[in-house]
């Protein structure tokens, strides 16, 4: 059985990841360490418990998963509605179920049920005919876990839904006109999507573009984020060593912001072998689109690909004042179980479909 499983693994992924997962416990225990939550002791739980689900999921395959989408979609949906009519509120939110001393983030498992959905149902879809239709359906797909997720208020989980839907409709055929008209009514509806937004995700954005607007306000997260990660230097201060980070200067460090905590311990040395490590393992997930030609693998697998890159690229970017901040978590590396266990479960599809290496 086992030697079955392990036959043909992707180890450059595996490693990679691993690796990313490591790096997140030594920083969010530096973060954390005078915090009272045991985050790291939490957070080497969830470790284990994702390394068994992504086994898990390479021995049952993709293709069981896809064949069950539109269930674990619709399941996923329900626990989002649940979220918003009866779970706690912490931090002006109600993203969380709580289970003892553990919280689950349904959004995190929106996200693989929806590319799942996507993935199986675009693959049924001819190409070149009806594509308006087509479109609109899955479009409607996106949009319904989207807004409840907009709606807990979580901005940054649900700007995930974009690059998704826009990387597998385009890998899927969608024809060009069809694409510069889809750009051009999301631009118009940015007016629409403002109204929707809280107050203070208004000003997190108004910020992005003059910093210096408000110093001790929406902008002092970024302010402090960048001071840590450029006061790093080449090798940082040291592991428990920052200050920006110890003395709390930095909100959310733990989860986040935990690039500047790496940023500012183990400078510029540590944060480029954590972008290096990222950027293997994303190479990695997108070389596994040429070792299927099965349409719903390749549409999974691009749409998975986009969720990764997109993720990091927000990411560090709000940390260093390239993006604006929005809630966005980073890959493998974040405190957080249902993250962290959602990312492996997705690293599981995309080595039980190189594992195949089918050709149809």
């Amino acid at each position: 059985m086992f030697q079955r499983l392990f036959k043909g693994m992707h180890w450059p992924i595996i490693v990679s990841a691993c690796l990313l997962a490591v790096f997140g416990l030594i920083a969010i225990y530096s973060a954390s360490f005078r915090m009272n939550g045991d985050y790291a002791a939490k957070q080497g739980m969830w470790f284990v418990v994702s390394i068994v689900l992504f086994f898990v999921t390479v021995s049952i395959g993709y293709r069981p998963f896809l064949n069950v989408s539109l269930l674990f979609y619709t399941v996923t949906l329900g626990f989002l509605v649940w979220v918003l009519l009866f779970s706690e509120t912490q931090f002006g939110a109600n993203r969380w179920i709580n289970i003892g001393r553990f919280a689950i983030q349904p959004s995190e498992f929106a996200k693989l049920a929806t590319l799942l959905t996507l993935a199986q149902y675009l693959s049924g879809q001819l190409t070149f005919a009806k594509q308006t239709k087509s479109v609109l359906i899955a479009l409607g797909l996106i949009v319904l876990p989207f807004l409840l997720i907009l709606k807990q208020p979580d901005l940054g989980s649900a700007l995930v839904f974009i690059p998704i839907f826009v990387s597998i409709i385009f890998l899927w055929g969608l024809r060009k006109r069809y694409f510069l008209g889809m750009l051009g009514a999301g631009l118009c509806s940015l007016p629409v999507l403002w109204n929707f937004l809280k107050p203070y995700q208004q000003r997190r954005l108004l910020v992005f573009l003059d910093p210096a607007h408000d110093p001790i306000g929406a902008s002092y997260t970024a302010i402090q984020s960048k001071i840590a990660v450029g006061s790093g230097f080449l090798w940082g201060k040291g592991w428990l060593a920052g200050t920006q980070t110890q003395l709390d200067f930095v909100p959310e460090h733990h989860t986040d912001f935990i690039f500047s905590v790496i940023g500012e311990e183990m400078g510029f040395v540590g944060t480029m072998s954590l972008i290096a490590l990222f950027g293997i393992l994303i190479w990695y997930m997108f070389d596994i689109l040429n070792h299927t030609t099965e349409l719903r693998a390749r549409l999974l697998s691009v749409g998975i690909v986009s969720m990764f890159f997109f993720q990091v690229f927000v990411n560090i970017g709000m940390t260093i004042g390239l993006a604006p901040i929005t809630g966005i978590t980073l890959p493998f590396v974040s405190y957080g179980g249902s993250s962290l266990a959602m990312g492996f479960m997705c690293l599981g599809l995309l080595v039980s479909i190189y594992k195949e290496r089918s050709i149809f």
